[in-house]
């Protein structure tokens, strides 16, 4: 007869209870982020609205996935006491995740393509992260597990458990607060959320929480070129890739990621990376405020089903996410040498947006 078998750990779960309370304080302190109106025409009738991520203490959307993903580690079992975590990122889930492991006093690397724009690099750095930068961008995924078993600690797996990590049915989720404060707006009720495609956890998160919620408000998930999200979603092909990285950080990726959930997507749109970056730019133009190249290809999306609502007589309201500052991109997608040096002309997009924005209308550039 077998002896019973005691694995709790009481020192331990002590520690996880701390840690679990710190995170938790961080999201009390940092309230709720910002729904800014974008300012269209009145007469048209539609309402266009921008859930601005970037106030998040570490200046983007993916402050909640890392939030979550530690909230996950740590109730999981996974993170420990002076474990390291890992991550495989390009850039702003890094940026985050840095910030709550020096939070918990853990060590904390990120692996990540060495294209990777330097203004993030040193913002991971900052908090307290060391950078592990690799050749082939394919490879960050194998090198990330390598660092965790060498080393003992966790691989935080953004792109497969973003998804499960997030309260899709609400607890403050993004979808839950976008609907709280459109609540005595005149079309509460949008026609389109717009987000990007990065893990697939925000529009996992989005959809599920329609379905949940029973709203009549259909999911786009915009596309940077060259992902694969598109035409997997397209021709219903998980398999899918690319073997492309994308130049729009933060979404667009070269295999569809465990995470992206195709069937609760109402519609997809490809943007071109030069379309994206003219309305990131459009952006500053009619706002003044600075957004990366994620914000620009949601933008593109979302003044895209605006005019078609136009075209259709329909009033209403879209909504689309801010996702983090222009200041992370100063060398990259606000530079004309650096434009010129990808081979990347915005002109005939920027013609597209100052046309919609007189007219209502919708013209792709040849």
């Amino acid at each position: 007869m077998q002896p019973d078998l005691d694995r709790s750990d009481r020192t331990g779960r002590a520690w996880v209870d701390r840690a679990v309370a710190v995170v938790e304080a961080d999201a009390l302190r940092s309230a709720d982020t910002h729904l800014l109106v974008y300012p269209l025409p009145p007469e048209w009738g539609v309402d266009l609205y921008l859930k601005d991520e970037s106030t998040h203490p570490t200046g983007s959307l993916k402050h909640r996935l890392a939030r979550s993903l530690f909230l996950y580690g740590l109730c999981s079992g996974q993170i420990t006491e002076g474990g390291t975590v890992v991550e495989a990122s390009s850039g702003s889930t890094a940026v985050s995740e840095a910030y709550f492991a020096r939070m918990l006093g853990l060590p904390f690397v990120a692996v990540m393509p060495a294209s990777t724009s330097p203004e993030k690099i040193a913002l991971i750095e900052f908090h307290g992260g060391r950078c592990h930068l690799v050749a082939d961008p394919r490879t960050v995924y194998d090198e990330a597990r390598r660092i965790a078993a060498e080393t003992g600690g966790h691989y935080l797996d953004q792109f497969t458990n973003a998804e499960r990590a997030t309260d899709w049915r609400g607890n403050n989720n993004i979808a839950e607060s976008v609907f709280s404060q459109l609540a005595h707006e005149r079309h509460p009720l949008p026609e389109w959320v717009v987000v990007g495609a990065g893990t697939g956890g925000t529009s996992a998160t989005i959809g599920r929480y329609l379905r949940y919620r029973r709203l009549p408000t259909r999911l786009a998930v915009v596309d940077p070129e060259g992902s694969s999200f598109f035409p997997s979603w397209r021709d219903g092909d998980p398999s899918v890739a690319t073997g492309r990285p994308s130049r729009i950080e933060g979404i667009g990726r070269p295999r569809v990621e465990p995470s992206f959930v195709p069937t609760i997507v109402d519609r997809m749109i490809c943007v071109p990376d030069a379309a994206s970056l003219a309305a990131m730019r459009h952006l500053e133009r009619v706002t003044g405020r600075r957004a990366g190249g994620s914000t620009g290809t949601n933008l593109w999306g979302a003044f895209r089903l605006v005019s078609e609502m136009l075209a259709a007589g329909r009033t209403g309201s879209v909504v689309t996410l801010l996702c983090d500052g222009g200041e992370r991109y100063a060398h990259t997608y606000y530079s004309d040498e650096w434009l010129a040096a990808e081979g990347l002309d915005l002109a005939p997009h920027a013609a597209v947006l100052e046309d919609f924005a007189a007219t209502g209308r919708w013209s792709e550039p040849a």
